[in-house]
């Protein structure tokens, strides 16, 4: 079911400055039991992109209404929920003045193999770099053309995701989730300041680490930082974690703190257990 500015249907306005410049932002959550997993956490994420693209914020009790009403019966379901900047005339300048365009839209629930949770899975390294850009960093707009373009790079069903580096070489992300390592002992995760997705998920394990007195650390990681970590994962807020038992060639351990963080955020949250 998809809903547009609170009505069921699947047509766009053809001007909107989604479609023609990528101006908005979305979100994607994982549903369980008509039930938006985080929602709280991505609401604000949506409210802090709109604010930061001079987007008017969106009505977070109108959207979460719209959301329970796409995913209710639903027992498990991807939500994704898309603000642009609405319809506008031709050219680069926004409006002075326009209405954003909401879409709220409950897709089929992907059925991943449960070995990827359980084993891990296999990574590539993608030749795709991310453009350095801070004003646009950590923000989930609608320009994904590095990511479409990453994604392109492979069709093999074993291989589960892309790491992404930017055009300095370090190492920020995946194609659709957030990296995590562990080096020496130390949970580490990218700096998102010169680009990169701040994703939900990310943002709830470092939030777990906090509270179980091991915080996470972010810094430049090098592909060959990478490469020598003792364990990897990988985040969203569809999957949860996905330990990595390969990168390219290399082979991985799914160790006891990737473990040990998944079994935290099942217990914080159900809709991942």
């Amino acid at each position: 079911m998809m809903l547009i500015n609170g009505t069921a249907s699947t047509q766009l306005d053809a001007r909107d400055r989604g479609l023609h410049y990528g101006d908005g932002v979305f979100t994607t959550l994982r549903v369980r039991d008509g039930t938006a997993a985080l929602w709280e956490q991505h609401a604000a994420r949506m409210q802090s992109g709109c604010r930061q693209l001079g987007i008017a914020l969106p009505d977070t009790a109108q959207l979460h209404a719209e959301a329970q009403q796409v995913c209710a019966g639903a027992t498990r379901g991807v939500l994704k929920m898309l603000i642009t900047r609405g319809a506008g005339g031709r050219g680069y300048a926004p409006p002075r003045a326009s209405t954003p365009t909401r879409m709220v839209a409950l897709y089929p629930w992907p059925e991943f193999p449960a070995t990827h949770w359980r084993e891990g899975v296999a990574v590539r390294v993608n030749t795709m770099r991310l453009a350095r850009n801070p004003q646009l960093a950590g923000i989930k707009h609608l320009n994904r053309l590095e990511q479409v373009l990453a994604r392109a790079e492979w069709d093999d069903a074993d291989i589960a995701e892309g790491l992404m580096l930017d055009d300095a070489h370090q190492v920020i992300e995946a194609t659709a989730a957030n990296i995590f390592v562990v080096r020496d002992g130390a949970l580490l995760t990218p700096q998102l300041h010169e680009c990169g997705v701040a994703g939900v998920m990310r943002a709830e394990i470092m939030r777990l680490s906090q509270l179980s007195g091991q915080p996470v650390q972010e810094c430049a990681l090098s592909l060959d930082d990478v490469r020598g970590a003792d364990e990897m994962f990988l985040t969203n807020s569809v999957i949860g974690v996905w330990p990595v038992r390969k990168l390219d060639t290399l082979a991985k351990p799914v160790g006891p703190r990737t473990q040990a963080i998944a079994a935290m955020l099942e217990q914080s949250c159900p809709a991942y257990a």
